[in-house]
């Protein structure tokens, strides 16, 4: 199929952005790029447009870039409440996609947003709470709460158990920062321990010296009484 080269006047997902020289099939821009004034044919008059084009582009991308920061302000503040269809039991039938999210943010907020924007691994397909990552910009990202309820009577046992299951969740997350706490506690007792041995062996140095210095004064004691015993001696001989 042959290729022809265009200058995009727009910004085409997949394809480029404004000013960009790409090569596309000849059917496809002349059927859709040239119609839709996407793109223009690369000839040496519509090469003068690149500068403006560029201009354009440069002022897009900051509008984008401060409208996707104000949208990822809002919705990370945001809890989307979902409805579905499940058993008595609590299972869902079917699940949750991106593109579930996007239309009831779109339904709920009127907020717009492309589904290929919500990063979501696999399809949510439990009830509860779930923390969606969404990449907004190639410089913005939040996370988006969503809550999974059911729109049809659940026994009882499956309410106990779901609100076992929160209840639990919330006591892992605060036992959890218990136990980072005792850590930091443990991490200082350690320090705080060793000046306490050192205290500990202080009294037996004391007690050595000690001994040694009695030691050392009956031995002074000893010498000097030996001493007078010598001069009495003396004194009977004369």
């Amino acid at each position: 199929m042959p290729k022809t080269e265009v200058i995009l006047t727009h910004n085409v997902i997949g394809l480029g952005a404004e000013s960009d020289h790409v090569k596309v099939a000849a059917g496809y821009a002349r059927n859709y790029l040239f119609p839709q004034g996407l793109a223009i044919p690369l000839t040496s008059a519509n090469k003068r447009q690149i500068e403006a084009l560029q201009k354009r582009r440069v002022d897009r991308e900051a509008k984008e870039l401060s409208t996707m920061t104000e949208l990822a302000s809002t919705l990370s503040k945001l809890t989307l409440v979902l409805h579905v269809k499940t058993g008595e039991d609590g299972k869902m039938f079917g699940s949750v996609t991106a593109g579930t999210i996007v239309d009831e943010l779109r339904h709920q907020y009127d907020a717009q947003l492309d589904k290929r924007k919500v990063q979501l691994a696999h399809p949510i397909k439990t009830l509860g709470e779930h923390e969606v990552p969404l990449h907004l910009h190639h410089d913005v990202d939040c996370t988006l709460k969503v809550r999974v309820e059911s729109s049809t009577p659940l026994s009882p046992e499956v309410q106990a158990a779901l609100a076992t299951q929160k209840a639990s969740a919330a006591k892992e997350t605060a036992r959890e920062g218990k136990d980072a706490g005792k850590g930091d506690t443990r991490g200082k007792g350690g320090r705080g321990e060793r000046p306490e041995k050192s205290e500990a062996r202080a009294p037996k140095a004391d007690g050595k010296k000690s001994d040694k210095t009695e030691k050392a004064g009956k031995a002074d004691k000893g010498e000097k009484a030996e001493k007078p015993e010598k001069s009495d001696k003396k004194a009977k001989k004369a």
